[in-house]
C-alpha cells in the first residue's frame, strides 16, 4: 500500500471544516458493518427552487448552534436500517476532520436523537483512510445517557409522549 493509514478506534471525535458554526470534537460511532455514514440533522426541507436546508443535530443537544445549511447539490436515496426497516433520506457531501485528517464524507442526514452518538462512521469514509482497532476506544467520555425517563414521565405523560412519540420519534 503507497500510504500509511491511520489507525482509529471504535469511536472518534470529530470537527466540521468549512461551517460558519464552530463545531468541534463530535463523538462518532465508527462502524465497519455500517456501508454509509449518518449524520444528525433536523429541520430539513427542500423549498420551491429545490434547495435542501437542515440544521445540524437538535435544539437541546450540547452541539446544536441553530445553523440553517444549505446544499443544491445533494442526493435521495433509499436507506435499509439493520432492522429492515427503509426510509428515504437526503445525502449531503460534508468536510470534517476525522482524527486530525482532513476527509469529505457523504452523509445521510437522519434522526439520531436516539443514539448514543450523533454520528455514524461507515465503510465508505473508512477505506482508504483509516484502520479501525476496535479494542480502542478513543472517546474518552461515555456519551451521556439519559437516566430518569420513568421519571420525566410521571412529571408530565403529555409532554412525555409529545417529546418521544411524535412526529415519528
Amino acid at each position: 500500500m503507497d500510504q500509511e493509514l491511520q489507525v482509529i478506534g471504535r469511536n472518534v471525535l470529530v470537527d466540521f471544516v468549512g461551517s460558519s458554526s464552530n463545531i468541534t470534537a463530535v463523538p462518532a460511532k465508527v462502524d465497519t458493518g455500517a456501508d454509509s455514514s449518518s449524520l444528525w440533522a433536523t429541520n430539513i426541507a427542500v423549498n420551491k427552487k429545490g434547495v435542501l436546508s437542515f440544521t445540524l443535530f437538535a435544539k437541546g443537544s450540547k452541539y446544536y448552534t441553530g445553523e440553517v445549511i444549505t446544499r443544491k447539490a445533494y442526493r435521495a436515496a433509499v436507506v435499509r436500517s439493520s432492522s429492515g426497516h427503509e426510509q428515504i433520506r437526503y445525502r449531503i457531501e460534508m468536510p470534517v476532520r476525522v482524527a486530525g485528517k482532513r476527509v469529505r464524507v457523504g452523509f445521510y442526514l437522519s434522526d439520531r436523537s436516539r443514539n448514543d452518538f450523533p454520528i455514524l462512521l461507515g465503510r465508505r469514509t473508512l477505506n482508504k483512510k483509516f484502520l479501525v482497532d476496535v479494542s480502542v476506544k478513543e472517546y474518552k467520555t461515555a456519551p451521556k445517557i439519559k437516566r430518569g425517563i420513568y421519571e420525566e414521565m410521571i412529571k408530565d405523560p403529555y409532554a412525555f409522549h409529545k417529546k418521544y412519540h411524535q412526529n415519528g420519534k
